[in-house]
Formats: structure tokens, sequence, C-alpha cells
């Protein structure tokens, strides 16, 4: 399977702070790979610099996009998305509270939309141009409302959605620009298991019949060792570990960064049994 993403020797530095300190890391097309480790780590941190929130101090990122490899780094957060394709969501909801459901997906093709319209003219005349683009702009949001089970509350306001709901419109709004990676920052905070196993349905429908790559950053393990094809374990700023779920699992660096040397209620309960059951049968 063909790379996504590259990323070779990142650095971030804040004054005197290493956040992430010489990270490399390849995500593949087609898969969902998971960037895990404790508060603190750097996860976000390497979000904000794949996505043009931060400048890094080193290194380079690379979108691989057929025959063309795209410098991330040449690029600020809105011409990411736009040239590099890359969409994103937030720890934080971001949507348009008085908007409704649908308008949230229509606002992120406005860019689209506002094009074909030749910045208003031929929207205001009516071109037939304009009209295809938007009926275009209105069945991809409608495609994406019904992927996420949220057709029925298509005219409700973003705010008046349950949590769980909030999320999965995000992941919409992103998926409506069509992107080539899909970047989640924690997706699954806050859900209940019933909102967790949907998102995990989502997320492996995005992957499998999308064929787009999914970078991830999520404290829910439950998720992660569900849904990921490849994790990368970050332990202040610096790579500690990575490989599949089960190889992930059982490395005693992850095991240290996450439990120390002995306390083993730090982790979520399901993963230190999990990793006190295959370290005890390694």
């Amino acid at each position: 399977m063909s790379n996504l993403l590259s990323v070779e020797k990142l650095t971030m530095k804040f004054g005197g702070l290493i956040a992430i300190d010489d990270l490399s890391f390849d995500a593949k097309n087609n898969q969902i790979t998971s960037i895990i480790g404790p508060n603190g780590a750097g996860k976000t941190t390497v979000f904000n610099c794949l996505t043009g929130f931060y400048k890094p101090t080193t290194g380079q990122m690379y979108l691989h996009q057929f025959d063309n490899k795209v410098s991330l780094r040449k690029y600020t957060d809105f011409k990411i998305a736009h040239v590099a394709k890359v969409a994103r969501t937030f720890q934080n909801i971001r949507l348009f509270p008085a908007m409704s459901v649908l308008e949230n997906l229509l606002v992120d093709q406005h860019n689209k939309l506002m094009l074909a319209s030749g910045w208003t003219i031929k929207g205001l005349l009516g071109l037939h141009s304009y009209k295809n683009e938007e009926t275009q702009a209105i069945g991809l949001a409608k495609y994406w409302l019904d992927k996420t089970n949220l057709m029925k509350r298509a005219n409700d306001n973003a705010s008046d959605l349950p949590y769980g709901d909030q999320r999965r419109l995000e992941i919409a709004r992103a998926m409506c620009t069509d992107p080539r990676m899909l970047c989640l920052d924690e997706p699954a905070a806050g859900m209940n298991p019933k909102e967790s196993a949907e998102l995990n349905s989502l997320l492996q429908f995005i992957r499998d019949e999308h064929k787009i790559g999914v970078l991830l950053i999520e404290h829910d393990m439950s998720v992660v060792m569900e849904i990921s094809d490849h994790i990368i374990v970050l332990d202040y700023g610096r790579k500690i570990a990575e490989g599949s779920p089960e190889q992930v699992r059982s490395d005693p660096a992850v095991i240290r960064a996450y439990l120390g040397e002995d306390e083993v209620e730090e982790l979520p309960p399901e993963v230190a049994s999990d990793l006190q059951r295959e370290t005890s049968h390694g």
C-alpha cells in the first residue's frame, strides 16, 4: 500500500520547550493510522503542524498525490485544506451552532460554490453552471447526512443536536471537502459506548468505501485498538513505538509510558488488562 503522508525529522519548539522531537513516520493511503500517547506527548501539536496552524521549527511533511509530492510546510491552514486536500476536526467542537445541520455541510463547500458562481455574478443570474454545482453540493451534503444518520435532523440547528451527533456532523462536514487525508483529533471524546461503536463504523466506512487515509488522535483505546491499521506512540514529543495494534499493545516502552514502572491503575482498565495479558504471555 502506498504512502499518503511522510513526516521527516519533524521538530517543534516553543522557546525552550521541545514539543515534538525529531519525529518521522509514514501514514498509508486507505488505512487508519492512530497517534496515541499520554497527555502532553505532542499529539495535537503534530496535527497543528500538519494542518498549517504551526510552522515546524525543522523537518518536512509531504502529502503524496498520485505522481506529485506536496510539501505541507509551504501552506497555511486554509491553503492546506484547499491545495493538499487535508481536512481536520478539533478536540473542541467547531460547528456553526445557529445554522442548520444541512447549512453546516454546505458552508464547507463555499469556495467551490463561489468559484462556480463567478463570485456571485453567475449565481445572481441563475446560470446553468452555478445551478448544477449547487445541486451537486446539496447532493453531497445529503449523502453525508445519510451516512451519519442525521438526515432527519437536516433542518434543525446544529446546537440542538446531542453531543455524539455533533461529533459525527463535524466529520461529515470535513468529508464534504472531498479530502485525500482526514485528520481527527479525539472524535470519540465524551461519547458513550453506543456512540463510540457508531463512530467506529463510520470511520471504517470512510476508509473502505472512500479509499482515503485517516489520521486519528484518540484516548479511547477501545476505539484505537478496534479500527487502527497502524499505531504510532509518542511520549514527550518522541516516537517510542509503532506497529499494528497487537505489536503496540505488548511493547514494553508503551507500557512504561502509560504506566510508569508500577502504577497499572493509570491506564484505562481495558487497556491495562490487555497489556498485562500480552506481557505475561510474552
